[in-house]
C-alpha cells in the first residue's frame, strides 16, 4: 500500500522502491552502458556497421579528414584499436585514407559516399535506442539524467588527466 501524501491522498507506488547507495553506481552504470551498446549495435547491423564504427562516422561527419590518432583521442580508444577499426571500415567502403595535402607524412581518414550516407541510419538507430532506454521517463528526468551522466564523465575525465600527468613525472 502507498503512503499518504500531505493532502491525505495515497501516493502511487513507484515500480522500484529499492534504496540504492553509492556502491550500486558502478555496476548499474556499467550494465546500463553495456545494454545500451548492445541495443545500438543490433540497430546498426542493418546498415552494415559494427560497434564503435558509428562514432568514427559521426566524428568524420563533423570534421572530415582526421588522423587515426586524432580519431582515437576524440573517441577515447587506443591508437592501434582505431587503426584496426579504420582498416575494417575502409574494407567495408565507409572510409578512405589519403595522404595529407600539406604534410605527406600524415595520413588522414575521410568518409566515402557510403560513409556519408550512413549518418542518417546511425542517427535513427541511436534515436530508437534512446527512446527505448528512456521509456516512461519525463522530459525533466531525461534532462537530469543527461546532466548527471555528463557530470560523472567530467569528473572521471579530470581524474584520468590527473593520473596521466602523475605517470609522466
Amino acid at each position: 500500500m502507498g503512503k499518504k501524501h500531505k493532502d491525505g491522498k495515497k501516493r502511487k507506488k513507484k515500480k522500484d522502491q529499492t534504496e540504492y547507495t553509492l556502491v550500486d553506481l558502478s555496476p548499474a552504470l556499467t550494465q546500463a552502458a553495456r545494454s545500451m551498446r548492445t541495443v545500438l549495435s543490433r540497430n546498426l547491423l542493418e546498415s552494415g556497421l559494427y560497434a564503435g564504427q558509428d562514432g568514427v562516422i559521426l566524428s568524420l561527419a563533423e570534421s572530415d579528414g582526421m588522423t587515426a590518432g586524432g580519431l582515437a583521442q576524440k573517441l577515447g580508444v587506443k591508437a592501434p584499436t582505431m587503426t584496426r577499426t579504420i582498416g575494417r571500415m575502409e574494407a567495408q567502403g565507409f572510409v578512405e585514407r589519403k595522404p595529407d595535402a600539406e604534410d605527406a607524412r600524415l595520413t588522414k581518414v575521410y568518409l566515402t559516399e557510403l560513409g556519408r550516407g550512413s549518418v542518417q541510419a546511425i542517427e535513427l538507430a541511436a534515436s530508437s535506442c534512446d527512446k527505448l532506454a528512456t521509456l516512461d521517463f519525463s522530459e525533466k528526468e531525461i534532462r537530469n539524467l543527461v546532466r548527471l551522466l555528463k557530470a560523472i564523465d567530467a569528473n572521471l575525465q579530470a581524474e584520468a588527466i590527473h593520473v596521466d600527468e602523475d605517470e609522466e613525472d
